[in-house]
């Protein structure tokens, strides 16, 4: 399972006029009855929220007022997130006379008030945000938002943001949209938010929400790509200059070459996965990933790892971990394998984690003798192989994998036995082969399959492009800023 999660907008995403219908609450029981976890994410304070929608238990985890009050249903506790409200805007605000409703954190008044909110704010020098949605003006700490909430929620049914779908259709859930996997908007959701958004609703409100829900339990979103790649994995970019992207958000990878060539370039794959926040596990044979700062390593090449402890640091989204094979005998390997493997995969089905794992020197686990039945290999998805002999690599191993980097001198041979091996098409010849600290990349599929990359590159982080014409140089606000 892939989506273990949604996170759901009250008003207008399942609300309508308020009230949530009896045929969407029943989506969410069957959704829920699947092993996902619910949470909503509203702007409503909850005292509000409580008298107007009587099946909120279906929900595993409420965010109240914008992201700043935590609720647990099936308990009743409550656990602020942010400070109550500066009892001096409070003041302030309703010498006014403006409309206002004070919660436990939120503030909010109605469109034109604005203003007032704004110049209370700089009056009384407060470090208060103000965010927008459909008339409303919330008022709160700065960093409290949908996206801050969700995160609390998430920690505390210790599951990833890379494994939650989330629905909105107003200003305020941008951020909720955006920290999710897969972002989607209902038919009636405003346009900024359906150009963001991974998929829009045919139906709206409730009714866009089960659209979502069923593709959810047919086929986990398999079937519904996102309309754009959002945190896709860059492997680099091309000599070109273009960005060359793995084509599949459920994509599996074979690197190829010389040793040191291949863990340079695993090592800075994996730094982009763990930047963008998915969880790696890397079954590292030789100890070449134990320097690997973002990880916990297990084992060390005089002490083999103890299965039972990666598992238990796996069950914590946040931990990413190198199993150090190096001091399991080798004739022991696959015996190792299988019995961290079995539980592993079956972590995996449950919640979606780890989200890729690497495979290094991946002939000397799975090597071809081991048979499809029997290969520790399966459910090969999002998964990185490398390895200096690929060849000798189980074949079941190698039907599964959508793409080649071919590491350093020597590059394009190898590449084109490997194809050969593969029985893919004729691989296509390169203008020229790969030099010291470069890669071949071939995807099959795909209308531009090969580039050249470089290696050391991939430490650098892609910076999005800034147009010189858009900036812009002001005096005045210059000389403020500098005394900022």
């Amino acid at each position: 399972m892939r989506y273990t999660a949604i996170a759901l907008d009250y008003d207008g995403t399942i609300a309508h006029d308020g009230a949530v219908p009896g045929h969407v609450l029943d989506g969410l029981r069957r959704l829920r009855a699947s092993g996902r976890k619910l949470l909503l994410v509203t702007g409503r304070e909850l005292e509000e929220l409580l008298g107007v929608f009587p099946g909120i238990e279906v929900f595993d985890r409420v965010v109240a007022e914008n992201g700043a009050l935590l609720y647990r249903p099936h308990t009743g506790e409550r656990r602020e997130l942010g400070e109550p409200p500066p009892a001096t805007l409070i003041d302030a605000l309703k010498a006014a006379g403006i409309p206002l409703a004070v919660g436990h954190t939120i503030l909010a008044t109605i469109r034109p008030h604005e203003t007032v909110v704004l110049q209370a704010i700089a009056n009384l020098g407060l470090e208060q945000q103000v965010i927008f949605n459909k008339g409303a003006v919330m008022c709160l700490p700065a960093g409290c938002n949908k996206a801050s909430g969700l995160k609390h929620a998430l920690a505390e049914l210790g599951l990833s943001a890379r494994n939650v779908v989330a629905a909105g259709d107003g200003e305020n859930d941008h951020a909720l949209l955006d920290m999710s996997e897969y972002a989607v908007a209902t038919a009636n959701a405003i346009d900024t938010l359906k150009e963001a958004a991974d998929r829009v609703t045919r139906l709206p409100r409730g009714d866009g929400v089960l659209e979502v829900i069923e593709g959810l339990l047919d086929c986990d979103l398999a079937a519904f790509p996102p309309k754009k790649r959002r945190r896709a994995l860059c492997l680099g970019s091309d000599l070109e200059g273009n960005e060359v992207i793995l084509p599949s958000r459920r994509a599996s990878l074979v690197i190829v070459g010389d040793r040191r060539h291949t863990t340079l370039l695993g090592t800075a794959i994996l730094a982009r996965l763990c930047k963008a926040g998915y969880q790696v596990c890397v079954l590292d044979t030789r100890g070449d990933y134990l320097d690997f700062r973002q990880a916990v390593a297990f084992g060390t090449l005089d002490n083999p790892p103890a299965v039972a402890e990666v598992l238990t640091a796996l069950e914590k989204p946040d931990v990413q971990t190198v199993v150090c094979l190096a001091a399991v005998p080798e004739a022991e390997r696959r015996n190792f394998l299988e019995r961290l493997l079995v539980p592993l995969r079956a972590l995996r089905a449950q919640t979606g984690r780890p989200h890729w794992i690497l495979v290094d020197e991946a002939h000397d686990v799975l090597p071809a003798s081991v048979g499809v039945d029997e290969s520790a290999s399966e459910g090969a998805e999002n998964t990185i192989y490398t390895s200096d002999d690929p060849t000798a690599l189980s074949p079941s191993v190698l039907a599964a994998v959508d793409g080649i980097a071919a590491c350093g001198p020597g590059a394009a041979p190898l590449l084109e036995s490997l194809a050969r091996a593969l029985a893919w098409d004729a691989a296509p010849m390169p203008p020229r082969d790969a030099r010291e600290d470069e890669a071949l990349v071939w995807f099959r599929g795909v209308e531009k399959p090969l580039a050249i990359i470089g290696i050391e590159r991939m430490k650098e982080e892609p910076k999005a492009a800034i147009n010189p014409e858009k900036r812009e140089k002001s005096p005045e606000v210059g000389q403020v800023l500098r005394r900022a």
